[in-house]
């Protein structure tokens, strides 16, 4: 049977689609809802998604978010929006039944049966919007706060497809507040999500690069402000606030590493507690990298827009036309046509004219040389474009060769193995295929990166878009297209999917004698990573 990749993960699509279905179970049975004028299922969600948004807003901010803050809210706005005047006290009925009855399930648990096709059965997932715990107000009154879970969260912050900038925002929040709770297994998931949060605006940036290049005067003026000014302060602001973070995280860290000294009072849970520490580190490093990267290419951006609006006032006069309809479709219905191609391509391929000696220059007038214009110590700066362009080629390809090694050897011996981790990859290969696998330390962090953000890279998938598309190459590295190019290799072509994840409760590994870009020669630690692969067609 041909495998069903579509339905890997279908228990985790399923648990999203339950959070609603519970929701709306819960609240569709009830015929309170009349009490308060409230007639429709529409007029339900409406409601309880307004309240949902109120309750995040307080958690957000950390703020008690009481009975009665919540009766207090639900009046003014009844009365504002909805032209529904209902005294406070009903408020508060109002704000028990949806938080304790509809959100809460007047406190019984709720479950969702998703079904997991990797095993073929059933299982449940709980499902809880909101939780509660006891404050003292001023003068030592207590009461009930509420808050919302992380489905709860997961469930707002799915109902609108937010800017990146408030993304960013949003999820440096969440890692904040876990941090401060020390739930540090949670903030790891927080920091995961920012930095592919970062990833993914670079990747914005870049494809409006390619945007800008293509037509400038495509690129609107409005998708242009939002993407250099709005956003670049959001990452400003929040690179700040991770450089304060990284800080914390280290000092954490030490706190914890000192406590570890004495292994009688270190707990399992703060063993744990570590391991996720250091795992949000690494992610930190790698954010304010992402950060620096992004900054650099906002300018970049910025500078190439600025640059092709100024030019384009000299091409106003040149005509345009679509090549798909202009000329693809044509020559698709009436081959002949081909016998003209010739006209319409050669104007792509015109190279730099050849240097020829001027005849003219033997009879211009000869200056005499002076002796002292002819030492051994000059030195001769060759000013050649061609030159330069191809020697600065020639680094290029020699580094893409690099990375392309690099994953050759990541690739081959996942072969070969099946399942691997950089601690047997250390002790075991041979010399020569630890240089290729590590040719500087910066080339190979950077692959060992890629792969973890990836961590699912079905190979299958990849061939079948590739064969659909026609893509272009990229300059730069970019690991599904350096795996697609290393598996064509007959050894390596039934490699399916590959599964990268982080090894973190294990000790780093140690490479010795390895370059740096410049040649200097290092030890590097590193944590340990594991690699498995399936195989198949």
């Amino acid at each position: 049977m041909e495998p069903k990749d579509f339905l890997k993960n279908f228990d985790k699509r399923m648990k999203c689609v339950g959070r609603y279905a519970v929701l709306c179970g819960n609240s569709f049975d009830k015929k309170t809802w009349k009490e308060y004028g409230i007639e429709t299922k529409d007029e339900q969600m409406n409601m309880l998604f307004t309240l949902l948004l109120y309750i995040m807003e307080y958690s957000l901010k950390e703020e008690d978010c009481t009975i009665d803050d919540i009766a207090l809210f639900l009046e003014d706005i009844s009365f504002e929006y909805y032209n529904r005047k209902i005294s406070f006290d009903k408020s508060r009925d109002f704000a028990r039944f949806m938080v304790e009855e509809v959100l809460g399930n007047a406190g019984n648990s709720m479950y969702f049966k998703v079904f997991r096709y990797e095993t073929k059965s059933y299982g449940e997932v709980n499902i809880r919007y909101i939780d509660n715990k006891v404050v003292y107000q001023d003068g030592g009154v207590k009461r009930t706060s509420y808050f919302l879970t992380e489905e709860g969260y997961n469930m707002v912050l799915a109902t609108m497809e937010m800017e990146n900038n408030l993304k960013l925002t949003v999820h440096e929040m969440l890692f904040k507040l876990h941090l401060e709770k020390a739930d540090y297994n949670k903030a790891v998931e927080d920091i995961k999500n920012v930095f592919g949060q970062l990833r993914k605006q670079s990747q914005k940036i870049q494809e409006a690069v390619h945007a800008v290049k293509r037509n400038a005067l495509s690129y609107s003026i409005e998708e242009y402000r939002q993407l250099v000014e709005e956003n670049i302060s959001t990452v400003v602001e929040t690179r700040e606030k991770f450089n304060m973070h990284r800080e914390f995280i280290e000092e954490k860290i030490k706190e914890f590493e000192e406590k570890e000294m004495n292994a009688q009072d270190f707990t399992a849970k703060e063993k744990e507690n570590l391991n996720s520490l250091r795992v949000i580190g690494r992610y930190l490093t790698g954010t304010l990298d992402e950060h620096q990267k992004i900054l650099g290419q906002h300018f970049d951006l910025k500078k190439l827009y600025d640059y092709e609006l100024e030019n384009y006032s000299n091409m106003t006069m040149v005509q345009r036309f679509p090549f798909r309809s202009g000329i693809y479709d044509k020559i698709l219905k009436d081959a002949a046509l081909l016998i003209n191609a010739d006209r319409i391509l050669n104007p792509l391929f015109i190279g730099q004219t050849d240097k020829i000696f001027n005849p003219e220059k033997m009879l211009e007038f000869q200056k005499k040389l002076k002796k002292s214009e002819v030492t051994e110590e000059e030195t001769q700066l060759d000013f050649d474009a061609n030159a330069y362009n191809l020697e600065r080629e020639q680094k290029h390809r020699e580094r893409m060769k690099k990375y392309e090694d690099s994953v050759r050897v990541l690739m081959y011996e996942l072969s070969e193995r099946r399942e691997m981790d950089l601690k047997d990859l250390s002790t075991q290969l041979s010399m020569e295929s630890r240089e290729k696998l590590i040719p500087t330390a910066q080339i190979f962090r950077e692959i060992i990166i890629e792969f973890l953000t990836a961590g699912e890279i079905h190979l299958h998938a990849l061939r079948k878009e590739q064969e659909g598309y026609l893509m272009d190459t990229s300059e730069g590295f970019v690991l599904n297209e350096m795996l697609l190019t290393v598996t064509e290799e007959a050894a390596l072509k039934k490699i399916n999917t590959i599964y990268i994840e982080p090894c973190e409760e294990v000790p780093p590994v140690y490479f010795k004698d390895v370059k740096d870009e410049q040649g200097n020669i290092k030890n590097i630690k590193c944590s340990n990573v594991k690699f498995k692969c399936e195989e198949g067609q």
